[in-house]
């Protein structure tokens, strides 16, 4: 039996056509595969990823800590549990600082 997810994902636009073609091939397919199902299960926990809120510019919104190869890269999103139904939305996906850049000119900080 399937595991019903517990939020509903959305995903800002600019994310599939500007972040996820410019990551590692490997990358691109944990998103797929991972990243989203563990967002949609437990945004909090992440099934045990390292994750954080964000202070400043980018408070209210969480990071997505994932290190691979040597490079820091960071899958920024937010979590919303209401109104119903709950969900997380990603603003952005990339290498440290192109992410939290991109997170903060998507939302206009």
């Amino acid at each position: 039996m399937a595991t019903k997810s517990r939020y509903l994902l959305q995903i800002h636009l600019l994310v599939n056509r500007e972040d996820l073609p410019q990551l590692p091939q490997e990358i691109q397919e944990d998103f797929e595969t991972i990243y989203k199902q563990i967002l949609q299960l437990d945004p909090y926990r992440c099934g045990g990823f390292p994750s954080a809120d964000k202070q400043g510019n980018l408070s209210g919104y969480r990071a997505l800590e994932i290190d691979w190869l040597g490079v820091a890269y960071r899958l920024i999103y937010r979590i919303y549990e209401k109104p119903a139904p709950k969900r997380v939305f990603i603003i952005s996906f990339g290498e440290h600082d192109t992410a939290y850049d991109r997170a903060k000119e998507r939302i206009g900080k």
